[in-house]
């Protein structure tokens, strides 16, 4: 009798055992494919942040309420869906039909709709809902001929998948996965890395770190519903308040209005140096004041500096000082890792909101440059190598003779 109970027991563990999953194997991802690929729609809370090279912090945070619907006749993203505020759940931001992409611009009751032919692009430029996303990331790294490294670890609620991909080419997942462009700004860094962690509970992921050389992105979900939702009463125009503009991408576009601070003083600021030092528009005593906002993450900020560098020697400290002011960072880290990396030793400050709104900062590069009564002579957006620099040149000239 002994004997035989020791033997069940034996059978049993070995039982158990065998029916234990392996949260470590391509095997449970297939499982996990498996049950994402039965998400014909879901409803649930997003939260996405940016984070710009050498952040500690989220330079950006935004949630939403998202209803998502799977969409096998669109081949290219392959969903539709719409981002809702988490309130009302009724007041849109974005939302996608498989035709077109329409941006809200609450502030100003404007909705611009872009059909995706204004811009060719094998591709379209949009970040796909949450299910979608994680799907053709997870399909890939079980599929793709593409030189990865794939690492899962079986954590104590959940199971973590780091996906590097070593490519000549970054990739990004628009829906599919596409190979990106070489870009001029990213320094011989080409490898892409998509993190996610997944509730062992549903099997399902709820979160999703996406790593690049020039920005880092964090999605992740809370309270989803899935299937409980009718692909047939998605209607991208149910979402258009009647009150508001509608304008097509790039066409009608409203013409960009002087610079309000054109011929007035500018405003006067204090800011942090990369070592945290404080530094004010008065302490800067040349005749000639040049400020740039810019970002760490743009690539048009990143191609000005070599002008940035020769400009800074071409003067006399007494006739010509630049500033660069950091406007889409949060941290002081990300100042020195940037100065660091790009070689400079120009000023440059770490804004604030105050600044921005004084400034009306929007967009990056944007250079201001001030006469030796601190008047703004010019404001000039964008960068292009050879034009801005000479247009640059020919203003401090003229305001120095």
């Amino acid at each position: 009798m002994k004997k035989n109970l020791i033997i069940y027991s034996i059978l049993l563990i070995i039982l158990l055992s065998a029916c234990k999953e392996n949260y470590t194997s391509k095997d449970y991802l297939n499982t996990v494919v498996e049950k994402l690929n039965k998400v014909e729609s879901a409803s649930y809370f997003s939260t996405i942040e940016n984070w710009n090279p050498g952040d500690t912090t989220a330079s950006f945070v935004s949630t939403s309420f998202v209803k998502e619907y799977n969409n096998p006749s669109d081949t290219t993203i392959g969903a539709k869906f719409v981002l809702l505020d988490t309130l009302t759940k009724t007041k849109a931001d974005f939302c996608y039909d498989g035709q077109m992409r329409a941006l809200f611009n609450n502030d100003e009751k404007e909705i611009v709709i872009d059909n995706f032919t204004a811009r060719p692009l094998p591709f379209r430029p949009i970040t796909p809902p949450f299910y979608n996303h994680v799907t053709n990331i997870l399909e890939y790294a079980l599929t793709t001929q593409d030189s990865i490294s794939l690492e899962i670890k079986d954590q104590k609620d959940d199971v973590f998948v780091r996906l590097t991909i070593n490519e000549d080419e970054q990739v990004e997942f628009f829906g599919k996965p596409y190979h990106m462009p070489p870009s001029p700004y990213n320094y011989g860094e080409n490898s892409s890395i998509y993190e996610l962690w997944i509730d062992k509970k549903t099997d399902l992921p709820y979160k999703v770190r996406r790593a690049m050389f020039h920005n880092i992105s964090v999605s992740s979900v809370s309270n989803s519903e899935f299937n409980k939702l009718d692909i047939k009463d998605f209607i991208a125009s149910d979402y258009f308040p009647k009150d508001y503009e509608i304008r097509q991408y790039r066409q009608n576009r409203r013409k960009r209005q002087p610079n309000k601070l054109i011929g007035k003083k500018a405003p006067n600021w204090t800011l942090q140096t990369a070592e945290g030092q404080n530094m004010s528009l008065t302490d800067l005593k040349s005749k000639v004041i040049m400020l740039q906002f810019t970002s760490v993450s743009c690539g048009p900020c990143r191609a000005s500096i070599p002008f940035l560098k020769e400009l800074q020697n071409e003067y006399k400290k007494t006739d010509f000082d630049f500033v660069a002011i950091e406007s889409s960072s949060n941290s002081t880290n990300s100042l020195s890792t940037y100065m660091k990396r790009n070689r400079f030793n120009y000023k440059f400050l770490l804004s604030n909101k105050q600044v921005r709104k004084d400034y009306s900062i929007r967009s990056f590069p944007v250079f201001f440059i001030l006469d030796e009564n601190r008047i703004v002579k010019e404001v000039m957006y964008g960068y292009g190598k050879g034009t801005t620099d000479n247009k640059i040149r020919t203003i401090i000239n003229k305001l120095i003779e």
